[in-house]
């Protein structure tokens, strides 16, 4: 990573990212509380030590998602037929 793209201590409080690609960044210590995002690639992302209380995911392809090592589009297709 070069420095002109790296950020450290750093506010960019109510920015807007268009059409930007960030494949391959690490993010560390950010607080993207209260941010929206929508048609958002997070492909074979990673995500450790995460608060996701309150956050609600609509639209989302989630195949392969897992959450500690448990399948989530099974549990949910499980549920939806548990439900009908």
């Amino acid at each position: 990573m070069t420095t002109e793209n790296k950020f450290v201590n750093k506010r960019i409080e109510g920015g807007s990212f268009e059409d930007c690609s960030m494949k391959g960044c690490k993010f560390e210590n950010v607080d993207l509380s209260a941010s929206t995002f929508n048609n958002i690639n997070l492909r074979d992302a990673k995500l450790h030590d995460i608060d996701m209380s309150g956050v609600a995911i609509t639209n989302a392809n989630i195949d392969g998602l897992t959450i500690f090592g448990h399948d989530i589009q099974a549990l949910i297709e499980a549920e939806l037929a548990r439900l009908t």
